[in-house]
């Protein structure tokens, strides 16, 4: 099955809960499916190394299935490495923990720089793209720090002719919240909440195809 054909596996915010994201990958097909993660692996929830090392693993094994984008928290973190968060703003949103996890690993958080700079900020194809928090009424939202960019915005989504799959804002109930206008899904159903995390499946015209929540494990919170 070739890459346009494939359908998509869109996935929300896991931020640390790397037992309920082993779980949800569980309903993965890679030989039909793309997997896109939306951002946010880290922070949260007790496992924020684990989720790394887990996702770069799925994406070396499957370079062209398994995309993994940029979130906030990613954002977050590149900034505090690279020694350009001064007032400490990642340790204060889930990093000191996320520095914890990594102390059962050999391989330091300094040494995720590359990687976590090469994650894109959108996947897309013809019908859907989906990017961390979705495209607002500015000339590049594309733009990693701006407020209302594709890391940041919780402003309204502009209407730009796709289908757009987004996460960061939790949708409380524990399932994925779609709007017609302009159409868009959102999948960040508040896994670090103790709520659920989702993966929702499309055709590659963007039409629903399924919904997973898999409540969060209680060992990936507290």
């Amino acid at each position: 099955m070739n890459q346009i054909s494939k359908n998509l596996f869109a996935i929300g915010d896991v931020h640390g809960c790397y037992h309920s994201f082993l779980k949800l990958i569980e309903a993965w097909d890679p030989e039909k499916e793309i997997l896109v993660q939306v951002g946010d692996l880290i922070d949260r929830g007790n496992f924020g190394a684990s989720c790394l090392h887990f996702a770069k693993e799925l994406n070396d094994k499957y370079p062209n299935e398994a995309i993994f984008l940029r979130g906030n928290h990613e954002q977050l973190m590149i900034d505090y490495l690279e020694g350009k968060d001064k007032e400490d703003i990642w340790l204060l949103n889930g990093g000191t923990g996320t520095l914890k996890s990594f102390q059962e690993y050999q391989k330091p958080a300094e040494s995720w720089l590359p990687w976590l700079k090469n994650l894109p900020l959108k996947w897309e194809n013809e019908k859907i793209l989906v990017s961390h928090a979705g495209i607002a009424f500015i000339p590049n939202p594309f733009d990693p720090h701006h407020p209302a960019g594709v890391l940041w915005n919780r402003k309204p989504l502009r209407d730009i002719g796709k289908l757009q799959v987004i996460g960061h804002t939790p949708q409380l109930k524990g399932k994925a919240t779609f709007r017609s206008t302009p159409a868009h899904w959102n999948v960040d159903t508040g896994a670090y909440r103790d709520i659920a995390l989702t993966g929702l499946k499309l055709n590659a015209l963007g039409e629903f195809i399924e919904e997973i929540n898999i409540p969060t494990y209680k060992i990936d919170l507290g």
